[in-house]
């Protein structure tokens, strides 16, 4: 029962880390046309003022990511990540379960851990479809679901040509918008873009961008 991840189908064989990505993309697009519509952030200073309710609400995430750290080593191995998207109500294949947690699994530890934990349930909320269940994992999931939507804005805002990616122009124009007269450094702007660039190709994706998100506002591996 409940929704399955729409990146999981059998009509073909998609390499494991490219498929998520394109189906993310796609549904960050998808966001864009029918979500949104009108672009709700106005300027980076709206973003920041937002900082301290974004830390608040993902760090309340914490209990959860506990509850599911069974041996309490501070991450969530793959059999733990099986138990979660059980609860979740994502019965899903091995192979599948594996390239979540590869997938998540950002800074190659071989453990998911916490600010890495984010960036998996954002992606659950992003990629499966609502439940009307009573399960209490899918019910705090989705108390939290605005605050990735949101972030999901933001990701936007930045993402100036539309591409789904964030590069270096992108990067300066944002950062710039504001006040263009006092222009952000050029060392401050290739380390924020460095911040999010975890493929080190010189743009980001949304996991990348959201893995530096939360670094940013303040979250990192051992809140």
């Amino acid at each position: 029962m409940g929704g399955m991840f729409s990146c999981f189908n059998k009509k073909k064989k998609p390499s494991k880390k490219k498929s998520l990505e394109e189906k993310l993309e796609r549904k960050i697009a998808e966001i864009k046309r029918y979500k949104f519509g009108e672009r709700r952030m106005k300027s980076i200073d709206n973003i920041f003022m937002m900082f301290p309710t974004f830390e608040e609400k993902l760090k309340s995430l914490r209990v959860m990511f506990e509850k599911y750290d069974v041996n309490s080593n501070g991450s969530i191995e793959p059999n733990e990540l099986k138990r979660l998207l059980e609860h979740l109500q994502l019965h899903l294949p091995e192979d599948e379960s594996q390239n979540i947690f590869k997938y998540c699994d950002i800074d190659g530890s071989k453990g998911i851990q916490f600010n890495e934990f984010i960036v998996l349930l954002c992606l659950v909320h992003l990629l499966t479809e609502p439940s009307s269940s009573d399960n209490p994992s899918k019910a705090e999931l989705a108390q939290i679901g605005e605050i990735f939507d949101t972030i999901v804005e933001v990701f936007l805002f930045f993402d100036h040509n539309s591409d789904g990616k964030i590069n270096h122009e992108d990067m300066a124009l944002t950062l710039n918008e504001t006040t263009p007269r006092e222009r952000s450094p050029s060392h401050i702007t290739r380390k924020r873009l460095e911040d999010i660039d975890w493929d080190k190709n010189g743009q980001a994706t949304f996991r990348g961008f959201l893995f530096g998100f939360i670094k940013w506002i303040g979250i990192d591996v051992d809140e």
